[in-house]
């Protein structure tokens, strides 16, 4: 038989404070299930949980453990809402597209509830999602966006001078745009919360065992593992950054980008009151943007794109601390305690994809940075998708595409972020 040694999580903060890890034991021998998740982050993660609470018998395999890729690395922002505003949305997609609004904007308020609902000990805390601009044009682009929002009954509100200042700690931005339904969490904490609730439902979780390879079966579908098989009637991959060869096109389908993220070590009680006081989560405008919150042990974390490849030390990264500096003076000189990076998966249009690849074999990815909620939200979507069928779905189902030139990735993505920070820098 193959044998695998799975990947140990990287050092992170999250590595560091997380609840422990449930027992994920590798599937030894051969097992079967209605249906079977290859892909332990938050998309399979939820699927599953909510497979369990309709009573269907689902196996999830992680070739890791649960929350190991972006899922247990991310910034752990809860953010609303889609890459695209509500109005592009449904001139795309009609009324399917105001479908899209809602469940896109509802996702926050679904993972704090989930959280309430199964008690995961994740330090969550909706705390709101402040969009930052800086400059004139930035600031334009938001003053429209909200009227936008305020045609469709959100909650947003636009915070500009003091009232930004008072919330932000800097003078730097030009405008705000608050959302309340935001939040953040500690994400490897959250899966692995996602891990134990959906095992306490009946759902079978077995990580350090990869899928090797996936072909049809006589009743669905089988995939052999290092040291057994898995029979499914139906399957679900949502392997998002991680995708690999198992199914042939998928990886090129989408661009599996690398977010960089650094923390400092606790700050004390004065000097953390005067960042970020309102205590929700920030992303910066712009093409490459900057995000940070402060988290429950009074740690700034703050993340952007970073190098395209696996960390191996906080060098490449240093922008990070220096716009922190840049943002709030008073850190010069403080103790930066990790930094990590893991990758997020991105799609070319910009939006979740989720394709029928085969009968009963379904996949779903590309969050686009914003998979904490969306992940979520879209596992309780796609429990519905795998046991009633399309019908009603708020997501649309379409033909995976391969990227033109996909095997340049790394170039191209390397390429285009010194461009846009170019562009950023410029104001253009």
């Amino acid at each position: 038989m193959a044998t695998h040694t799975p990947r140990s999580l990287p050092r992170s903060l999250y590595a560091a404070t997380a609840i422990p890890a449930p027992p994920t034991p590798p599937l030894e021998g051969e097992a079967s299930a209605d249906i079977a998740i290859i892909g332990g982050g938050f998309t399979g993660l939820s699927t599953a949980l909510h497979l369990a609470e309709r009573g269907i018998a689902v196996t999830l395999i992680e070739a890791n453990e649960p929350g190991w890729g972006a899922s247990g690395r991310n910034g752990g922002q809860v953010n609303p809402g889609l890459k695209h505003t509500p109005d592009e949305i449904e001139t795309k997609y009609g009324e399917l597209g105001k479908r899209m609004v809602g469940f896109s904007h509802a996702a926050p308020d679904y993972v704090f509830d989930l959280v309430r609902r199964f008690q995961l000990r994740c330090a969550a805390h909706q705390g709101g999602t402040l969009r930052a601009a800086i400059g004139r044009k930035a600031a334009e682009e938001l003053r429209r966006l909200q009227k936008v929002y305020e045609e469709r009954g959100h909650p947003t509100r636009l915070l500009e001078g003091a009232a930004l200042r008072d919330a932000t700690g800097t003078d730097f931005y030009t405008i705000g745009l608050l959302d309340p339904r935001g939040g953040d969490l500690n994400p490897l904490s959250y899966a692995r919360g996602l891990a134990g609730a959906a095992m306490a439902l009946g759902a079978r979780i077995h990580g350090g065992t990869p899928a090797l390879a996936l072909r049809p079966g006589t009743d669905g579908w089988e995939i052999a593992t290092p040291n057994g098989k898995l029979r499914a009637g139906r399957v679900l991959l949502a392997t998002n950054g991680y995708t690999d060869s198992l199914w042939h096109g998928l990886a090129q389908s989408l661009v599996p980008l690398y977010s960089s993220v650094r923390a400092s070590a606790p700050l004390p009680e004065k000097l953390a009151a005067s960042i970020v006081p309102f205590r929700g989560s920030v992303y910066e405008t712009g093409r490459v943007t900057v995000y940070y919150r402060v988290d429950d042990g009074n740690r700034l974390v703050i993340g952007s794109r970073g190098p395209q490849r696996d960390l191996t030390s906080p060098a490449p990264i240093a922008y990070l601390v220096a716009h922190a500096e840049l943002l709030w003076p008073q850190l010069k000189g403080i103790e930066w305690a990790q930094a990590w990076n893991g990758q997020l998966a991105y799609t070319e249009d910009h939006y979740p994809h989720v394709h029928a690849l085969a009968p009963g074999l379904y996949a779903a990815y590309g969050y686009n940075g914003r998979g904490v909620a969306m992940a979520s939200h879209m596992g309780k979507a796609l429990s519905g998708l795998l046991t009633e069928g399309e019908a009603g779905f708020d997501m649309p189902i379409t033909p995976m595409q391969p990227i033109a030139f996909h095997r340049f990735w790394k170039l191209g993505v390397w390429s285009e972020i010194t461009r846009m920070r170019v562009l950023d820098k410029l104001g253009l």
